[in-house]
């Protein structure tokens, strides 16, 4: 699958507006926006583990497509929902545990690039990773 592999994060696109709509308190947001985030994702049928580290953490996220599972974004918002694959797209569909409100998420490949696009309460922001 075109998601395997070692992605470091490039740059970011809104992403300061986003963590303040998340609720995400300044000092934070400015330590996230240079977290040097770096993902590798392997997938085995429909199932996908992302190990995901950065400076401030160490994950191991492991889910199958359309099954609901929960998650802790590093700030420790609390999500639960799911991936699917809709056509070269992950697509994410959670839901914060803490209030209900919608978390989307949409992972692609574009120009060799890994996207993440995040829309909060009508407030996009995108992460986008070069393949190492």
């Amino acid at each position: 699958m075109a998601f395997d592999g070692t992605w470091k994060i490039d740059r970011n696109e809104n992403y300061d507006k986003f963590m303040e709509k998340m609720g995400i308190n300044m000092v934070k947001r400015k330590l996230a926006a240079h977290d040097n985030l770096k993902l590798v994702i392997s997938q085995a049928g429909s199932k996908f583990t992302i190990k995901e580290s950065s400076a401030f953490r160490t994950a191991e996220i492991a889910f199958e497509l359309g099954v609901t599972f929960n998650y802790s974004l590093a700030d420790g918002t609390e999500l639960t929902g799911t991936w699917s694959l809709e056509g070269d797209k992950l697509v994410g569909r959670f839901k914060r545990v803490d209030n209900g409100k919608e978390l989307n998420a949409v992972r692609e490949i574009v120009g060799g690039e890994l996207v993440q696009t995040y829309v909060y309460e009508g407030v996009e922001a995108k992460r986008i990773f070069k393949k190492e």
